[in-house]
């Protein structure tokens, strides 16, 4: 008996689109169930301003254990001491001096005062020439420098350097004078004088 040659066997991926018997009408191509969008690329714009932070609440306890317990009082610091050596009749000369060297350096005039044990110095005995109210008055503007002698040097208040001159006075008037000057000056004393007599009375426990 003869062989009949088979037909090829065309699977239905390879035969093209269907038709539906029906309607003869080509059947639509599945089509791929579509994935996530990508994410649009983000603009350059401006930065926004910046939010502040919010405040932080704090209770009473903790505000109270914040706080510095309580301190005892500063002690302030003794003031330095310089000794220029001159003889009674030049203590006033060399305080002078000490006093231009003073402003040169930078202090301000209201920073300095000058005390003398003997002959007051001649600015003081012209002030005082149109009364003591006037005198005075300049003391409390602060404004220059101050001189006072020994009989009204606990009337002037505390500067920041003070000079004295022992240019002579009763006896014991150094030895007065001095400790009150150290009591007044907050960061500088200048004692020009007899280095002996000064070292005495400084020795003492000024």
């Amino acid at each position: 008996m003869p062989l009949i040659p088979e037909e090829p066997q065309i699977h239905e991926s390879a035969q093209g689109p269907r038709v539906t018997p029906a309607t003869g009408r080509t059947a639509p191509t599945p089509r791929p169930v579509p994935g996530p969008r990508p994410a649009a690329p983000s603009r350059p714009g401006r930065p926004g301003p910046a939010r502040p932070a919010p405040p932080v609440q704090r209770t009473a306890r903790d505000v109270a254990a914040a706080k510095p317990g309580p301190s005892g009082p500063a002690t302030p610091a003794a003031p330095q001491i310089q000794l220029l050596p001159a003889p009674v009749e030049g203590a006033l000369d060399a305080a002078e001096e000490a006093v231009d060297l003073l402003l040169e350096s930078g202090r301000a005039p209201g920073d300095i005062l000058v005390i003398t044990t003997g002959d007051p110095h001649p600015w003081a005995a012209h002030e005082l020439s149109f009364g003591e109210a006037s005198y005075w008055a300049q003391h409390d503007a602060g404004d220059d420098v101050f001189y006072a002698d020994a009989t009204v040097a606990s009337r002037a208040a505390s500067r920041p350097v003070v000079v004295v001159a022992v240019n002579g006075g009763a006896d014991g008037v150094a030895a007065t004078v001095l400790p009150l000057a150290h009591s007044r000056a907050g960061a500088l004393l200048i004692v020009c004088g007899d280095p002996q007599q000064i070292n005495s009375v400084l020795g003492a426990g000024v």
